[in-house]
């Protein structure tokens, strides 16, 4: 049996068959609510699940299904948008999404995924830039919605939504890319490394440190081909003056990456670290 949250975690997000993308997303909590029973908010999102199967006969078709769906989440259970307080990190704890009814784009569409998939509909996400989206699939063709609202999206709005980003990125009408490029449906770990480094920019943005280094933690089992994380996580030992864990990872970073652009500065960052050992 796992001993510790990130071993629950770690076994969570191993192998990319049957990812448990709902559990391992409350699991994120734990780091900061230890006594979080990730087992009893799982059986809160099944209470909601029974409620919304009763409105359903043998012969609801998908789309009654989603239109179901949508009343309830929306109407009945007054989910929504946190406009308020945005970049609370609250809104990125599922359990706490649950008890306010108030989230972020990703935070809500995992919960409608999770709720989506227990009734027989084929509903994915899509990490689509600056506004987590979701896609459902009907015989009736795709439909791309808004989880913060339910409303159904056209290409034209996609574009509007698209196109002040191209534009961020430098790219011109000439040059654009094309929008399905940014409609293609997101794979449970993708989705669960955005919700992570939604905190992690959070928490960066407040220097809360011993916070960033639980998520940095957890983005390392989650990626651990990506060695910018690696590096990340022994930035932030070193501002908790943990300083073999950040030698250990700022050393392997150099490694992988000798030329990586900021290798200077991170060279001169471990030298630092290296002679603070020396007085420890």
């Amino acid at each position: 049996m796992p001993t510790t949250h990130l071993d629950y975690f770690s076994s969570l997000v191993a192998e990319d068959t049957h990812f448990p993308l709902t559990e391992a997303t409350i699991a994120i909590g734990q780091h900061a609510f230890p006594d979080l029973d990730v087992q009893a908010v799982m059986d809160n999102i099944d209470t909601m699940v029974v409620k919304l199967q009763q409105r359903f006969t043998p012969e609801t078709s998908n789309l009654q299904k989603l239109q179901h769906l949508k009343h309830f989440f929306f109407t009945e259970m007054g989910f929504g948008l946190n406009t308020n307080d945005y970049y609370d990190p609250e809104n990125s704890y599922l359990h706490s999404v649950l008890k306010s009814r108030r989230g972020i784009p990703i935070s809500l569409a995992i919960i409608i995924i999770e709720l989506g998939s227990q009734v027989g509909l084929t509903i994915k996400g899509i990490s689509f830039p600056n506004h987590f989206l979701v896609r459902i699939s009907l015989p009736q063709g795709e439909v791309v919605m808004d989880p913060t609202t339910g409303s159904s999206l056209s290409k034209n709005e996609l574009q509007g939504m698209l196109d002040p980003y191209l534009e961020a990125q430098g790219y011109r009408n000439e040059l654009s890319l094309p929008l399905s490029l940014f409609l293609r449906s997101s794979g449970p770990r993708e989705i669960l490394s955005r919700f992570l480094r939604n905190l992690k920019a959070i928490y960066s943005h407040e220097d809360r440190w011993e916070r960033l280094l639980s998520i940095q933690q957890r983005l390392v089992i989650l990626l651990p081909k990506e060695i910018e994380e690696i590096r990340d996580r022994g930035l932030a030992y070193a501002q908790l003056d943990y300083l073999r864990p950040a030698v250990d990872d700022l050393s392997k970073y150099l490694e992988s990456i000798p030329d990586a652009k900021d290798a200077s500065e991170i060279r001169e960052q471990l030298a630092d670290i290296e002679k603070s050992l020396k007085f420890h």
